[in-house]
């Protein structure tokens, strides 16, 4: 293996790039194929929803990615629902790189964002509970979530038999940390 991996290497995973050489950037359109590639694989596997290339390319303003050079190695998105509240949709990291703080890194750029914009609430549907209880998150009722959301879920293989977590943060915009 050489000590710079050639894309070829990485998209084989025979070389992994450094964690701390994984570059966490608004998406372009560049990136779209990357995207798409990572939703499709989690969505056979995971409760990720699957996005079509058209459906990406509407929303890349809302993505951000983990990029290894040219290659996408993760991705999230964050939706706005209200001139308040947002949705992380889409987070994916490659399957090789899980583990790897990639996903953390990922949540933590996409609530930056989320600040900036002004949003108090962001709110995820997911099944990594876990994941997002580290993050700060606490149950929140699906009820209270925009109806809008639900226009996805029916596309969702699981939606009759949903095992998915409503999760929400409150973020306090003076210090930058949760509430």
């Amino acid at each position: 293996m050489s000590e710079n991996p050639t894309s070829s290497e990485l998209a084989t995973g025979a070389a992994e790039p450094a964690v701390s050489a994984v570059e966490i950037r608004p998406a372009t359109l560049a990136d779209v194929e990357g995207i798409y590639a990572l939703i499709e694989a989690a969505s056979q596997t995971t409760t990720v929803l699957p996005r079509t290339r058209a459906a990406i390319c509407e929303n890349v303003r809302d993505f951000r990615v983990a990029a290894s050079g040219s290659e996408v190695v993760g991705c999230g998105a964050l939706h706005i629902w209200a001139v308040d509240l947002g949705e992380i949709k889409s987070l994916v990291t490659a399957e090789r790189l899980r583990g790897h703080k990639i996903g953390r890194r990922l949540v933590t750029a996409l609530h930056e964002e989320a600040r900036r914009l002004g949003l108090r609430r962001v709110f995820v549907l997911t099944d990594s509970v876990e994941f997002f209880v580290r993050s700060g998150y606490a149950e929140a009722d699906k009820a209270t979530l925009p109806h809008k959301v639900w226009n996805e879920c029916i596309l969702c293989p699981k939606f009759d038999d949903c095992d998915e977590v409503a999760l929400q943060l409150w973020l306090d915009h003076e210090s930058g940390a949760a509430l």
